[in-house]
């Protein structure tokens, strides 16, 4: 028996071998961007190395802007220069405006049939019109503002609490995570799932969130080797897809009775759960249970951790350039004063603090390879050909760091946004049709909530030694370490009476 399923297992890599070389040699897989040479059956997977914005930057200096690679038998292009990327998005924006298929959207994002992952068609379409005129348009997002506000608020008071009487240590990470998990979930069903005064009465409930969406975190971030090697699926060696299937059970029970509770309590709420609810009535095949549940993970995993990763690089670069740090605080108490907290309709009138937000979102985008498209049909990028069926990655990362775009690219420095479109040359969140719509409730957050923290404290690091810069792992990249500073409550008679 056990000969027999190595000659088969040995057929198999034959063929795949085979069906490579042929591939390859066709015409059309001719004249394919320049690229490393590859084993047969995995390709370059053996050369990918994290982070793989870095790899791919390295693939780039000896390759070129457009690079390509084979993980397993799927064909990758790697673009990592602005003026191919806006190509890309004008002449082939609706060529490359479908997805790949990932395990990971096969459990956590419903069958990818999520705004993120669904391919580009009827059904994408009317997902994007509900996230862009039922959830995210301005109307809904200033209806939320107390809302964000008050998280942030929350924050602002836990801080102050710690270090009320002088400098004292604290450790940012978990609770801007807190603070961004709270917001959604509030916008989303009005509770609040974390923190010692989560307003949850059943503690069960809010434990089992907090556990779903650790394990979701966890698992969405994992590499997976079979998405690119499908017979290695066969033997699901580390369990993935076991543990992708159990978590997506998980996930579905509880959203649909988060779903269940508003469709039945009518509390006169105006969650965004309740505002599809009622949509629902009078348009369910649009607005199916299936659907709002596929729109309540993206917010989630789309909306909370990519703005307190955001934060948390903001944070560590003011603590390695106090001269910005003293700047912004400047700009705060010149337009605010020293008796007023700054309020989301401030934010227009501190281009400073707007500017420390680009130049953060510019050295570190959450995710630095944004969300990998697929060619629907061949089409020609530069002189290259790039077939049916291609992972198109764009590496933002490289890209706001090109130093025929930037002086010095590597520096932190805010000043370059004063000049006017600066800011145009950020593909932070996406480009083209499938452009990241959660983009204005980023930047709000992310403003409101810096401003706030520079404008109420001081902040020191804990010695001299600069704020270690190492990136961690995954799709959303933060740090590896998570940052630990020294605060302390400014101006603590005036400031008391708010908290």
């Amino acid at each position: 028996m056990s000969s027999f399923f190595l000659i088969l297992t040995s057929l198999f890599f034959l063929i795949i071998t085979l069906k490579l070389i042929f591939r390859t040699t066709t015409t059309k897989f001719k004249n394919l961007p320049p690229g490393p040479p590859f084993l047969p059956i995995i390709g370059n997977l053996h050369q990918l190395k994290q982070p793989l914005h870095r790899t791919f930057q390295t693939l780039s200096q000896k390759y070129g802007e457009i690079f390509s690679l084979w993980f397993g038998s799927r064909l990758v292009v790697v673009v990592s220069s602005l003026k191919t990327a806006q190509e890309c998005f004008t002449k082939h924006d609706i060529v490359l405006a479908n997805r790949p298929h990932f395990l990971t959207g096969k459990y956590i994002g419903y069958n990818n049939t999520t705004v993120v992952q669904a391919a580009y068609g009827d059904h994408w379409r009317n997902l994007r019109r509900i996230i862009t005129t039922e959830i995210l348009s301005s109307h809904r997002l200033n209806s939320f503002l107390e809302i964000r506000r008050d998280e942030i608020m929350r924050l602002i008071q836990k801080l102050a609490q710690v270090c009320y009487n002088g400098f004292s240590e604290v450790e940012l990470r978990p609770m801007l995570s807190e603070m961004t998990f709270n917001t959604i979930m509030r916008m989303v069903s009005g509770k609040r799932y974390y923190g010692d005064d989560c307003d949850v009465s059943d503690v069960e409930e809010a434990r089992l969130f907090r556990e779903i969406i650790k394990e979701i975190v966890v698992l969405g971030g994992a590499n997976n080797v079979g998405d690119f090697l499908v017979f290695l699926r066969w033997f699901d060696f580390d369990s993935l897809e076991k543990r992708l299937k159990r978590i997506s059970k998980k996930t579905d029970s509880f959203l649909q009775g988060l779903i269940d509770e508003h469709r039945f309590e009518k509390n006169n709420t105006d969650t965004m759960i309740d505002h599809l609810l009622k949509q629902q009535q009078s348009q369910p095949e649009y607005y199916t249970d299936q659907i709002i549940k596929g729109l309540i993970v993206v917010m989630l995993l789309a909306g909370t951790d990519t703005s307190s990763v955001t934060l948390e690089w903001a944070m560590s670069n003011l603590l390695n350039n106090p001269n910005i740090l003293k700047k912004a605080k400047d700009e705060l108490d010149n337009h605010i004063g020293q008796d007023n907290l700054v309020d989301e309709r401030d934010i227009s009138k501190l281009s400073y603090l707007q500017n420390i937000v680009h130049e953060t979102l510019r050295l570190h985008p959450a995710a630095p390879l944004l969300v990998p498209h697929l060619s629907s049909e061949d089409s020609t990028i530069k002189e290259y050909n790039v077939p049916q069926n291609t992972i198109v990655i764009f590496n933002a990362w490289v890209i706001h760091r090109d130093p025929n775009l930037w002086t010095d690219p590597t520096c932190f420095k805010p000043e370059r946004f004063e000049k006017e479109g600066e800011t145009n040359k950020l593909i932070s969140f996406g480009m083209g049709r499938r452009a990241c719509p959660g983009s204005n409730l980023a930047q709000r957050t992310v403003s409101l909530t810096l401003g706030l923290l520079i404008q109420c404290f001081e902040w020191k690091r804990i010695d001299e030694e600069k704020i270690d810069m190492t990136e961690g792992k995954g799709i959303t990249v933060g740090k590896k370490i998570s940052l630990k500073v020294m605060c302390k409550l400014r101006y603590p008679s005036k400031i008391k009476g708010t908290f």
